[in-house]
């Protein structure tokens, strides 16, 4: 049974390495934490939360030499949105999902939570200031999406409208950094990992197929145009039963590998830019 953790970490995320290099990884929707006063007012039930928040991501982008990975649960505050439509106030703001008591989250308790993004976004710049003082630098953004809504025991999705990694590019300059995406998308295919694409017998990744990317990527190009390339990337819940929550560790572990792997190819990309 899942069990809220108290809410831990300084701001509810933590930060690792040294951020000297100019490749990082984010996991903004790996959190389950949920600050006591306002789970006291939520009714949405733990299973569905957790069905709907990116279990595991934390672990997909563990080989990054420098990466942020945060604790609160997106039903705390999205960071992955503008930030006036990351607190999801009403069901209508939340694919219709009943989350507080009262129906709707006042404006106090939504105002604590948008503080906790400001505080985020603020800690990220000043880490991403100095990266990009350095010259054009690329975060991964990994998140994860169910591909079994129909239930436990209904087929999954097609295979043809979704991928094993969507990588979203929606806000990013494609024209001005497109050899850095198409580096990316080569050297993630090519790695060994299981699940691949029957057509091709290569991992499967497509660009913009299901998503393409939203506030943080948003942010992160409007702030750094020249600079910044977010990839938001998007795994399919192959790693794990969305359903059970049970966890399929040896394709974590590969996806983390391979992912880690493209590093170098990133940076050999990023070098042909300057």
């Amino acid at each position: 049974m899942l069990t809220a953790r108290p809410f831990g970490f300084l701001g509810g995320w933590q930060f690792f390495g040294d951020w000297q290099g100019q490749v990082a990884a984010t996991a903004i929707h790996a959190g389950h934490d949920v600050r006591p006063g306002l789970a006291e007012r939520m009714i949405l039930p733990e299973d569905v939360r957790f069905r709907e928040e990116d279990p595991h991501t934390d672990r997909i982008i563990a080989g990054m030499a420098s990466r942020v990975v945060v604790n609160m649960s997106r039903f705390e505050v999205d960071l992955n949105r503008s930030r006036e439509d990351a607190v999801y106030r009403s069901p209508e703001e939340a694919w219709g999902l009943a989350i507080w008591r009262d129906g709707h989250l006042d404006d106090a308790a939504a105002r604590e939570s948008l503080s906790r993004y400001d505080d985020f976004y603020a800690a990220l710049a000043a880490r991403l200031d100095d990266v990009a003082a350095r010259g054009p630098f690329v975060i991964f953004d990994v998140h994860s999406y169910n591909h079994r809504r129909d239930g436990a025991s209904a087929d999954p999705a097609p295979f043809a409208e979704n991928p094993e990694v969507n990588l979203g590019t929606g806000s990013l300059d494609r024209e001005r950094f497109g050899g850095v995406v198409e580096a990316f998308i080569d050297s993630l295919t090519g790695q060994d990992v299981s699940g691949t694409d029957p057509h091709t017998g290569r991992l499967d990744v497509r660009e913009n197929v299901k998503f393409v990317g939203r506030g943080l990527a948003e942010w992160t190009h409007m702030r750094y145009p020249d600079r910044g390339i977010v990839l938001a990337l998007e795994f399919k819940k192959t790693f794990m039963d969305e359903w059970t929550g049970e966890t399929d560790d040896v394709r974590i572990d590969d996806l983390a590998r391979a992912l880690a792997l493209t590093v170098p190819d990133v940076e050999s990309a990023l070098r042909r830019l300057s």
